[in-house]
């Protein structure tokens, strides 16, 4: 048989053997079908499949589980901001953006604070802000160059800077150089409307010159004798608090003890030792209130129920509180204050908490609360996170500063500590406080960058310039095509 014949004969019997399709209806009821056919027929036909009773699933009668989204869950959620928090860069940009807030929202406030006290003595409104706005650019500039320096360039600044600061405060208490201002012989005249109060350059010094002694002698081994712990840190540390005291200064004075303290516990002091420390500071600060009239009459202010006269000295609380509790939750509006005409001594600066209050209201004020403890919390991880004990100490004295001084400043708005006279660091008017803060704040944030990690994820951001990139690219056409 020919090829082509065999070729037909197959693909007739290939035909033949082929199973013919169903006709497509209803099947007769008496009729069984498979359960492949009858769903291919119920489809087929546009049949639906019956619908199960809603408390029929799996669940058992009348439940259903719930089906929880990607994004959904507490729990989830929690583990989502741990690991947020987790990053290499989280402390880096807390600190950097809580500081940056702190100290717009407190230019903010300056210059509603201090209009009425600006126009009382004859000057624009804007006088007090626009010298804190410079204090504010000056300070920016230190803030970018400490971030930028190199950890070994900052532990060489120690032990000038110490020695700066303390010629400068010798030089205040000189007659006809040292200015007196509310009664406290801390400022020197720089010219103009300027003055420069040394004493708050201090802490920053103390802070450096502290972490590079410290460091040193954990690097020798020498920390675990309580000789070597305390000398000559306590001595030099007493020593400038002798000069701030000689001013009459007892806030900053505070201020250098809390960081003296917090630079012992960095260093793990023995608590024997701790506590021998802090009583016979306690003792100190007792005989210093109480051989003193004004501060006596301060410590006797603390929740303080009524209306004082204008010559008491508790006026200044009493009025502070006032303004706290006419703010409300969302205050009276910028500007609106009434405290600030008159009533409330120093709305500008010790006490510009209060004005916050009670133009911003309590929305305002725990804003303020939340970015000086993201701050504090930033500082807390860098100094626990670094291999550096210089990192450490330095880290830990900034943080242990800043808080200490935002704590006292707050406690005493809220007439829960007594009046100290500091300001609130990065908010309160003052550009000698203004300066140092940001410098501090800067080291912090050249801490944060010196991370391991957090250098590997700042090298992985950084754009790189490509010149061919500047190139327009054209696509490539045929020769036919116009």
């Amino acid at each position: 048989m020919p090829a082509d014949e065999r070729f037909a004969v197959r693909r007739e019997s290939a035909r033949a053997s082929r199973p013919r399709p169903l006709a497509v209806g209803p099947a007769p009821a008496d009729v069984p079908l498979p359960p492949g056919l009858a769903l291919r027929g119920r489809l087929a036909t546009g049949a639906r499949r019956p619908e199960a009773p809603r408390g029929s699933g799996r669940g058992g009668s009348g439940s259903r589980t719930p089906r929880t989204g990607r994004g959904g869950g507490p729990r989830r959620t929690y583990e989502r901001a741990r690991r947020a928090w987790d990053r290499p860069l989280t402390a880096y940009y807390v600190i950097l953006g809580s500081s940056l807030l702190i100290t717009v929202l407190g230019l903010v406030m300056v210059y509603s604070a201090s209009m009425i006290k600006a126009l009382d003595i004859s000057k624009p409104a804007t006088y007090f802000f626009g010298k804190q706005f410079l204090a504010a650019v000056i300070g920016g500039g230190l803030m970018l160059i400490a971030a930028r320096m190199p950890v070994k360039l900052h532990r060489g600044l120690a032990y000038p800077m110490l020695m700066v600061t303390v010629f400068l405060m010798v030089l205040v208490q000189v007659p006809g150089i040292g200015m007196s201002v509310n009664g406290n012989q801390n400022w020197l005249y720089l010219g103009g409307p300027f003055q420069l109060q040394p004493s708050e350059f201090g802490k920053l010094a103390l802070i450096l010159w502290g972490a590079d002694l410290l460091a040193r002698k954990q690097d020798k081994r020498l920390l675990t004798q309580w000789k070597h712990m305390l000398v000559p840190l306590v001595p030099v540390a007493f020593m400038l608090l002798g000069l701030i005291m000689l001013g009459g200064d007892m806030g900053t004075a505070i201020i250098l003890t809390a960081i003296l303290f917090g630079l012992l516990w960095l260093a793990g002091a023995p608590t024997r030792l701790f506590a021998g420390v802090l009583g016979f500071a306690a003792v100190l600060a007792f005989l210093l209130i109480w051989t003193s009239p004004n501060r006596m009459s301060r410590l006797s202010c603390m929740g303080i129920i009524g209306e004082p006269d204008p010559e008491d000295g508790c006026w200044q609380a009493a009025h502070g509180i006032y303004a706290l509790a006419s703010g409300g939750w969302f205050g009276s509006g910028l500007g609106a204050s009434v405290e600030k005409w008159g009533q409330l001594p120093e709305p500008h600066t010790d006490f510009i908490f209060a004005i916050t209050g009670e133009e911003l209201g309590l929305a305002g004020t725990l804003s303020v609360l939340a970015l000086f403890a993201a701050l504090g919390y930033a500082g807390i991880r860098v100094a626990g996170r670094t291999e550096d004990p210089f990192v450490r100490y330095a880290a830990g004295g900034v943080t242990t500063w800043i808080t200490a001084q935002a704590v006292i400043n707050i406690g005493a708005v809220l007439g829960l500590l007594p009046i100290a006279g500091v300001p609130l660091p990065l908010f309160s008017y003052g550009g000698s406080a203004l300066l140092p803060t940001m410098f501090a704040v800067g080291l912090m944030i050249a801490f944060a960058r010196e991370d391991p990690a957090a250098k590997a994820a700042l090298a992985m951001r950084r754009p790189r310039v490509r010149w061919k990139t500047m190139r327009r690219r054209v696509k490539k056409r045929s020769s036919g095509e116009r």
